[in-house]
């Protein structure tokens, strides 16, 4: 029984080292949902107009969220002090809504810590790697997986959406029974409220910090 655990262990370690070497560095990535959007094209297989609409919205939002989060001169000091190599890996597409405001948060961590790489891969791409990492049954991004490279192991992972958002789209698909255009707009005026505290604030307890 421990020799079939460990096989999946392995076969499940190799999938994510393949994503690693295969994935995009984060400014890739922009560039990709950049030409995307000037282009009305989406990723996936699917080009769908609302997909479409979602990559070019989502282009302007990172655009913002690049610039403007911030992280306090403390936290950074414990991010820098990180000794344990690390990859942040994550399964993401242009469209996706709540990919827009986390992964900059993500790539702002991974640039204070040399020990942190941070790689972004398509999830239609690697429908093999996001079948390992389910929420609930469901291939929902973004997902983000991070592997101790040194003891070769996931330590953690995180997603689709900050806790917060979670429980407000738990909240809601209990007393509506799915999720409607307008409470999307709402969510998206959270995400804007919060500034990225809340993705930050969950990111970090998943991080060896003194």
């Amino acid at each position: 029984m421990q020799l079939i655990t460990d096989n999946i262990k392995d076969e499940q370690i190799d999938r994510i080292e393949h994503a690693i070497s295969a994935g995009m560095e984060y400014k890739e990535y922009r560039e990709l949902v950049h030409q995307l959007a000037e282009n009305r094209q989406t990723s996936g297989p699917e080009q769908l107009e609302s997909l479409i609409n979602y990559t070019e919205l989502n282009n302007r939002r990172m655009k913002r969220w690049d610039k403007t989060i911030k992280i306090d001169e403390e936290v950074k000091a414990k991010i820098a002090k990180i000794d344990t190599k690390l990859t942040f890996l994550v399964l993401s597409e242009s469209w996706c809504g709540d990919a827009a405001p986390s992964l900059p948060v993500m790539n702002k961590i991974t640039e204070l810590n040399p020990n942190i790489g941070f790689k972004i891969v398509l999830r239609d791409q690697n429908l093999d790697l996001m079948d390992q990492f389910l929420t609930n049954g469901s291939r929902s991004i973004p997902k983000l997986v991070i592997l101790d490279e040194e003891k070769q192991e996931v330590m953690a992972e995180w997603g689709p959406r900050p806790s917060t958002a979670t429980q407000m789209v738990q909240s809601y698909k209990e007393e509506h029974g799915k999720l409607t255009a307008e409470f999307k707009q709402d969510l998206q005026v959270w995400y804007n409220k919060d500034k990225g505290k809340t993705i930050l604030s969950d990111l970090l307890e998943l991080l060896p910090l003194e």
